[in-house]
């Protein structure tokens, strides 16, 4: 098991997130609150983030209604359905 550092772009602050957990899980986890989160199941949009450098793999679904196939394209996803494969820069979409 992996562990890498996510981290976000606007306030800087980091967390730890294991490559078997959703960087979503990961943060709440932590107690770092640098997103809101929701049902955890990629349908309500709440955790929609953008991730600015970094590798990470689908997991689950996300809603259409929340993260069209061309933001997906451009590295905006729900933080809840994706799980890291190294070090993550992100901030809130």
């Amino acid at each position: 098991m992996e562990k890498y550092t996510i981290k976000d772009a606007e306030s800087g602050r980091e967390f730890i997130c294991r490559d078997d957990e959703s960087i979503f899980r990961a943060m709440h986890k932590s107690g770092r609150s640098i997103f809101k989160g929701g049902c955890e199941g990629g349908g309500c949009g709440i955790c929609k983030v953008k991730i600015l450098e970094g590798e990470y793999v689908k997991f689950k679904n996300m809603s259409r209604k929340h993260v069209s196939e061309e933001e997906e394209a451009q590295g905006i996803v729900l933080a809840c359905c994706v799980k890291p494969l190294g070090s993550i820069l992100l901030t809130k979409a």
